[in-house]
């Protein structure tokens, strides 16, 4: 079933690659979220010639492996246009630079060939792409999967989604819980960590970074001082090195510490996090032995709804360009607060905890023009909400 479904970025793939030649599309997104299944699907809707071909498939991918590549490929464009494809082109070393000579020189003499570049490790992707090939790349970000894509792929129900989340590579063995907890421990949250995050040189304490991820994970949608998280971890560092490393976890698409809303931003950027993984499954997952009660016990199912909003938020947020922060003065709380230009709206999650709105009545009133939303009532039922349904501007 999955592979008929085909996600939204598989439609703009193909707007743009049957589009006149002007920018190298760049895949750019978590493990296991369907980049390659979403290239290969655009590939089979365009009548183009195309090579498709992977980065670390072979022990020579290397600058000389993907200039020989790019060579045989321009072959396929002597008669018109044609596409390549490179999947994980972030480790082929110095591939920017290599993209920037060879495309440059494809636009000096003529040659319509259609450049399509994806990655796992945004970071590493990011950080080639505003090193060398500005002015040359549209980003195209494939995260983990809403709520409705999961329902018309897989038939899940809300329930399942709150639990299974939004991995497509997991939902075969949501018949089998112990199965898709090894899939998503072993196959998604290592090699991410692992590979895609701790790589980076910038990373000092890989156990640290392991540590925060498993901690943060399983206190996804709640408040955490960072002053609470180092006297969680052993050999913590300090309140700099963890707020780096959750940029970094940020990042990779995993998790992220929101930030208090206020006006002024360096009085934001001082506040505690509230933590929040970019799909429930790494919360559950990294819950340890009572998330079998997670569906079931209202405070901890609480917190699984607000990390299925918050996730949601984050993802569009990123995609969108709004920000995603949080707000509390005293008492009074707002769990989600999204930003866009001078448009505001307040966000609170009705969840099976005992809750009141008095948090969005005291932000109203200090912010007074601000749209409010309250997942959960009836005008903004959870499922429709994650669904996208409910306008957030």
């Amino acid at each position: 079933m999955m592979h008929s479904f085909r996600r939204d970025i598989v439609a703009t793939l193909v707007g743009r690659m049957g589009e006149q030649r002007r920018f190298i599309q760049v895949v750019s997104g978590p493990r296991q979220t369907g980049k390659t299944t979403a290239i290969v699907q655009a590939l089979e809707g365009l009548s183009l010639p195309s090579a498709f071909v992977q980065a670390g498939a072979e022990p020579q991918s290397s600058r000389d492996w993907l200039r020989r590549e790019w060579s045989q490929a321009r072959a396929l464009a002597s008669d018109g246009p044609a596409i390549l494809v490179v999947d994980e082109v972030q480790l082929v070393e110095q591939w920017s630079a290599v993209v920037k000579e060879l495309w440059d020189e494809d636009t000096r003499l003529g040659i319509d060939l259609r450049v399509i570049l994806s990655g796992s490790s945004s970071l590493l992707l990011r950080k080639g792409l505003t090193e060398g090939l500005t002015g040359r790349f549209e980003l195209l970000q494939c995260y983990q999967w809403d709520l409705r894509e999961c329902q018309e792929a897989f038939g899940f129900t809300l329930e399942e989604y709150l639990y299974f989340g939004g991995y497509p590579g997991a939902a075969s063995f949501a018949g089998d819980k112990e199965r898709w907890i090894d899939y998503m421990q072993q196959s998604v949250i290592a090699p991410s960590v692992l590979k895609d995050v701790v790589a980076l040189d910038r990373v000092t304490k890989p156990a640290l970074m392991e540590a925060l991820f498993t901690l943060g994970a399983a206190y996804s949608g709640q408040e955490m001082s960072y002053r609470k998280l180092m006297g969680q971890l052993d050999d913590a560092g300090n309140a700099t090195t963890i707020a780096h490393y959750l940029e970094l976890l940020r990042d990779a698409g995993l998790m992220a510490g929101l930030q208090k809303y206020a006006p002024k931003l360096l009085k934001s950027r001082a506040s505690s996090p509230r933590l929040v993984t970019f799909d429930t499954s790494l919360m559950v997952a990294s819950y340890g032995p009572f998330r079998a009660s997670l569906l079931v016990e209202p405070d901890r199912r609480g917190h699984l709804v607000e990390c299925a909003v918050g996730a949601y938020l984050l993802r569009r947020g990123l995609r969108e360009h709004f920000d995603v922060q949080w707000w509390r003065d005293g008492a009074d709380e707002v769990d989600f607060v999204l930003s866009s230009g001078e448009a505001l709206t307040a966000i609170e999650v009705k969840s099976g905890r005992i809750k009141n709105t008095k948090g969005l009545d005291s932000f109203c009133a200090r912010f007074p023009v601000t749209k409010t939303i309250v997942v959960g009532s009836p005008a903004a039922p959870l499922g429709a909400f994650l669904r996208g349904e409910i306008a957030l501007f």
